[in-house]
């Protein structure tokens, strides 16, 4: 009989054993799978930021699954918004395989999901079949695929030129949040207010919003990143076309000199991948989006992020 798994949510005392955890369940599955377990580093501290961010955000939100003797051997972290609810990584201990248990957390955040009324999104790895497989089985559909390009900025910032569009894009303030969240929610239809406002504010991690805004003065493109040691990520973001797109990338870009980080881009967006490969960005892996209820009529280009996760 296999041991009895309690699902419970995350606790103070559990930032450590939950740093460990995904710091030992990625670098077993990419270095099992496709030899790049070093991505990852070989330390789990810089892993804490994952559960002080989204216990900052919405405490109480995570599932953990644990033995009876109290070990953790899976987490999986979501958050609600006003239009859905949002999975971020899903990870079980690599001795844990084979029990279902990250079937039940997430079966316990669709529970949550239809008591809300709302569809869940995320964005999963297309190279992990057993993880796609899992979503699908549950009710996501894929939809728009995405492409992890790694790149390294050079010290002294980009070779290219500044693409058009790069003067009308600055850095956001807090009075920027409604606009922002009403511009995704009109290329998106999604709406989540608090993330911006997280990231703006700046006060668990360390994140940085950028935003266009056209010759009107409304707003045509954003996008967030984390600038933090532990995690130096692009996204998430939406632009309303690749120009838009490829001025806030640069800039983006330009503010990380000297930094190697990663960040995903529609495959669907030829021209900022070939642009994004001009710079010395190069294909690392694929995801896609999943929602239990796909938005009609999205549009625009989405730069998605691991964390807080929104496809």
């Amino acid at each position: 009989m296999s041991e009895h798994i309690d699902f419970t949510a995350l606790t103070a005392p559990d930032r450590e054993p939950i740093a460990r955890l995904l710091h030992r369940a990625l670098v077993h599955w990419y270095e099992s799978r496709l030899g790049q377990g070093s991505r990852f580093g070989g330390s789990h501290e810089p892993f804490t930021l994952f559960p002080d961010v989204y216990e900052a955000l919405d405490p109480g939100e995570c599932v953990t699954a644990r033995t009876a003797s109290g070990e953790i051997v899976g987490v999986c972290f979501s958050h609600e918004r006003e239009t859905h609810v949002s999975v971020g990584i899903v990870a079980t201990a690599p001795d844990a395989g084979g029990r279902g248990i990250a079937k039940k957390m997430m079966s316990l955040v669709l529970d949550k999901a239809k008591r809300l009324g709302k569809p869940a999104r995320l964005v999963s790895s297309l190279l992990n079949l057993d993880s796609f497989s899992l979503y699908t089985r549950l009710g996501f559909v894929p939809g728009a695929m995405y492409q992890d390009l790694l790149i390294t900025v050079p010290e002294t910032g980009l070779a290219a030129p500044a693409p058009a569009g790069i003067a009308h894009v600055r850095d956001a303030v807090l009075a920027d949040v409604p606009r922002i969240s009403d511009f995704e929610q009109t290329q998106q239809g999604i709406r989540r207010e608090k993330d911006f406002a997280f990231f703006i504010r700046n006060e668990v991690g360390a994140w940085r919003v950028l935003v266009s805004e056209a010759a009107d003065g409304s707003v045509n493109g954003f996008l967030a990143m984390s600038v933090h040691p532990s995690f130096t990520m692009i996204g998430p973001g939406v632009a309303i076309d690749e120009e838009t797109a490829l001025a806030l990338l640069w800039r983006a870009l330009d503010g990380l000199r000297g930094q190697t980080l990663v960040f995903l881009a529609p495959c669907a967006a030829s021209a900022l991948v070939r642009t994004a490969y001009s710079w010395g960005a190069r294909n690392v892996e694929l995801h896609v989006a999943q929602s239990t209820a796909p938005v009609a009529g999205a549009k625009g280009i989405v730069f998605p992020t691991f964390m807080p996760e929104t496809a």
